[in-house]
């Protein structure tokens, strides 16, 4: 959505061609895919009788940068549209992104007087778009042979970015650096390669995350790429009120800087925390002393380690440290952190889970071996007292008696069994009956 006016699909108002994202060329009214969009919700709406339609028009050039303009001719625009504006000097192209009365809201939201607003000199016609469509197509060429020259000078810098201005006689580097830069070689060098007028604009860390976008940690798209322009300092400070682990890992964002998200509930931390004492109080006890290890704010709760008892966490409420510490103050100590007495602790029986009788949730159950193991054991003790049958289909020789498995009370194979009848001439066991 809104696909004329993004980084993809930017310059392109060809109609026959679809653009990189969605198909409505940029005349949708959400234009979700753009960074810092303003939906017009009062697109709808008429104006008061007598009333005049606000002539400022808010234009959307690559990225993250805006322009508001005046529409002298009063002509009739469109969100979309591709537009040819005062630039210095010269003029560039742009995509209205915004019109009406949400234009003064905007405007003073960012700081722009009504005198410092440039004209707007028409609709651009299709020489300005195909020359546009030019300078859009050596953008980034011209990075790559910018940062080349760059690190041949060896100048501490990155260039992070290129823009072109819509009639090509103008382009404008941004760069990050952490000091100053003496680049006035390297601006002759552009000027000599890529014949065109030359401006460098250094920018923080943020700014460049924010035109180079991303996903966060999170999920989502930066917010600085998005919706986010006004860039607060984020101190450690913000991370310790809420109780989170200074992890430079998992609390930088893309630009190496501090989450600017570390801010957004600060405000609620700070006044849910007033109602805590003040620093880590220690609590004195009749027989020890308590010690503050963790502060759970929303809950209202304080988790102190008792000296003689260093493993054990107590939860114990705001209410009642606040209680302890005046007790303190008078010279009296509680026994126990608590108002009331612990119960003491009772060691739980292990009941049933009727919900894994026949063992279903268990892993392992693929791993046993089905049947009886015993039930071989009871086949072998059928021959315990005669000679072993001859099985013409598996053949073996018994050796020896087999070990007994059973638990049934049954005589061992080397016990003969008690018999009344006068013995048998049985053949020996390692050879077959005759």
């Amino acid at each position: 959505m809104g696909c004329s006016g993004c980084e993809t699909g930017r310059g392109n108002t060809n109609t026959n061609t679809p653009p990189a994202g969605c198909g409505s060329h940029g005349t949708c009214a959400t234009q979700g895919c753009n960074k810092f969009t303003v939906f017009d919700w009062l697109s709808n709406m008429a104006l008061p009788t007598g009333e005049e339609v606000f002539q400022g028009v808010e234009v959307r050039f690559k990225n993250d940068r805006k322009g508001y303009f005046l529409n002298v001719d009063k002509l009739p625009l469109a969100v979309g549209d591709a537009v040819s504006v005062e630039a210095s000097p010269g003029h560039d192209i742009g995509t209205v992104s915004l019109t009406g009365e949400l234009v003064k809201l905007q405007m003073s939201k960012r700081g722009v007087a009504f005198e410092e607003m440039k004209k707007l000199y028409r609709k651009a016609r299709q020489t300005d778009i195909d020359k546009w469509n030019e300078a859009i197509a050596l953008e980034k060429p011209t990075m790559q042979k910018a940062r080349q020259f760059a690190i041949d000078l060896g100048l501490n810098m990155k260039i992070g970015d290129v823009e072109f201005q819509g009639d090509k006689t103008k382009a404008t580097f941004f760069y990050t650096a952490n000091g100053r830069v003496d680049f006035r070689q390297l601006i002759k060098m552009y000027a000599e390669n890529f014949r065109v007028r030359i401006e460098m604009r250094q920018i923080g860390a943020r700014q460049e995350a924010s035109k180079l976008g991303g996903v966060g940690s999170c999920g989502r798209e930066l917010c600085c790429s998005t919706w986010l322009s006004d860039f607060r300092s984020v101190n450690t400070s913000a991370a310790r009120y809420q109780q989170l682990s200074l992890n430079p890992q998992k609390l930088a964002g893309q630009c190496g800087k501090l989450k600017c998200c570390l801010n957004y509930e600060l405000d609620s931390y700070l006044d849910a925390i007033k109602e805590f004492p003040q620093g880590n109080p220690e609590l004195q006890l009749k027989k020890s002393a308590a010690f503050n290890v963790k502060v759970d704010i929303f809950k209202g709760l304080m988790y102190y380690i008792v000296k003689d008892e260093p493993g054990v966490f107590h939860p114990v409420p705001v209410e009642r440290v606040k209680e302890i510490i005046l007790m303190n103050r008078k010279g009296e100590q509680p026994e126990f952190l608590l108002a009331e007495q612990p119960a003491s602790k009772q060691v739980k029986k292990a009941e049933p889970d009727y919900a894994n009788v026949i063992g279903e949730s268990d892993l392992t159950r693929f791993d046993r071996k089905k049947g009886n193991p015993n039930q071989r054991s009871n086949n072998n003790n059928r021959n315990a007292g005669g000679p072993p049958k001859n099985n013409s289909n598996n053949p073996r020789p018994n050796n020896g008696p087999r070990p007994n498995n059973n638990n049934n009370n049954r005589p061992p194979q080397n016990k003969p069994r008690p018999n009344n009848n006068p013995p048998r001439n049985n053949p020996p066991q390692n050879e077959a009956p005759k």
